[in-house]
């Protein structure tokens, strides 16, 4: 279980609209929404992985250690939501490294893991994972095996692998596949946007038909209804944004307990136990 921890105005869907440079004077609801998340994990019992941008983790450092005592994994999403596509090699060792250091100084322990932001890490610029290794990363799950006009690499593996020489593993957001095509069924706005019987059978056939562990995302802005509305965006955009907010909290706690959720250190690095 994951969560990109970013605020309703950093989507990279809304990244044509607003400015970088207004962040600082919108009204924020990142603090509130990860609360939220918070009460409802330690409901069901669940930990998960946060992966913070560190916009959010400078402004509400308080926020990354709650998480953190709540036996929650802190994990990076890079500094400011700027995908990986649109940076040059150092500059994107330069986002990786301040994150990194900065959730290590807020927290006191290592993060080992990372996230681009829509995950834009693909065939065209796999250096990054070079970068991250080399920058003491464990783990990146930042390659989606999807075709989509955003992102994704639909020839990568669907399950986790290396990806280059070295011990960085890639985890990828999960999908299934029917008749060789492969079809997302591991959160955003795909969550919102099906019934939720559909997320919950293509999750129990990745787990028993093909005995993996599902890796699933969402936002802490999806179960905010009520979150400031922006206009002037085309139509695509806002059903991408808006589509189902109401219904995202229920079914996140079908999906909590319908399956077995975990924080993906534990689940994709430590040894499996014996049987």
């Amino acid at each position: 279980m994951t969560v990109d921890v970013e605020d309703y105005f950093q989507v990279s869907a809304f990244e044509e609209h607003i400015s970088r440079g207004s962040w600082d004077d919108l009204p924020c609801r990142v603090e509130q929404n990860v609360d939220r998340i918070l009460e409802i994990f330690s409901d069901q019992g669940v930990k998960a992985t946060f992966f913070y941008l560190g916009w959010v983790a400078r402004r509400y450092p308080e926020l990354v250690r709650r998480t953190r005592d709540e036996g929650h994994e802190i994990a990076s999403h890079g500094w400011s939501h700027i995908r990986a596509t649109e940076q040059t090699q150092e500059a994107f060792r330069q986002d990786v490294s301040r994150t990194k250091a900065l959730l290590e100084d807020v927290t006191g322990d290592p993060v080992q893991g990372y996230r681009a932001a829509s995950y834009s890490i693909g065939r065209n610029n796999l250096w990054a994972l070079d970068v991250l290794q080399e920058t003491g990363y464990r783990y990146s799950s930042s390659i989606y095996p999807i075709r989509h006009d955003l992102y994704g690499m639909p020839e990568a593996p669907r399950f986790a692998f290396y990806p280059v020489e070295g011990d960085l593993l890639e985890v990828p957001v999960t999908t299934l596949e029917l008749a060789g095509q492969k079809f997302p069924c591991g959160g955003g706005g795909y969550f919102r946007l099906f019934p939720y019987h559909l997320s919950r059978w293509a999750i129990q056939r990745i787990n028993q038909a093909e005995g993996q562990s599902a890796v699933f995302y969402f936002h802490p802005w999806e179960i905010d209804p009520d979150q400031p509305r922006q206009q002037n965006i085309g139509l695509k955009t806002r059903v991408r944004h808006y589509l189902n907010l109401k219904r995202t909290e229920s079914r996140l706690k079908l999906l909590l307990k319908d399956f077995h959720w975990d924080r993906m250190d534990r689940v994709f690095l430590e040894p499996a136990p014996s049987p």
